[in-house]
């Protein structure tokens, strides 16, 4: 019971791996980059702006699953800058502003693209 999940409205992957696999009632969905999928950029100069495009990409992939991320139970936030903290915690706060989920964050040296944030998620579906 393992179902590949894939949608338009998220990057694709750029690499050997899937957008999200749904295996049972759970979804364990890629980690995200902040790409804007109406332009293909990245707001390189802006941690707040990656952090909400990387979870409106998350959020994009739960909906084509059937779930969103009010479902999510746990997520991991890769930072290369520990100093960008506060900001990405805001933006990451108004997408969960009741019941959020496990999460942890950690600092990495870098990232694909050169971005400065990166999100995956798991969560729990419905279906």
């Amino acid at each position: 019971m393992r179902r590949i999940v894939h949608t338009d409205q998220a990057p694709a992957a750029i690499g050997p791996y899937s957008q999200a696999i749904k295996a049972g009632n759970l979804l364990f969905i890629s980690g995200q980059l902040g790409v804007d999928m109406a332009t293909g950029e990245i707001a390189y100069d802006c941690v707040a702006t990656q952090t909400k495009q990387a979870l409106t990409n998350l959020e994009n992939i739960a909906r084509a699953a059937g779930t969103s991320l009010a479902n999510a139970v746990k997520v991991t936030v890769y930072l290369t800058d520990m100093g960008d903290f506060a900001k990405m915690n805001e933006v990451y706060a108004g997408f969960f502003p009741e019941n959020p989920p496990a999460r942890v964050c950690v600092a990495v040296s870098a990232l694909p693209k050169g971005v400065t944030v990166e999100i995956d998620a798991i969560c729990v579906c419905n279906e």
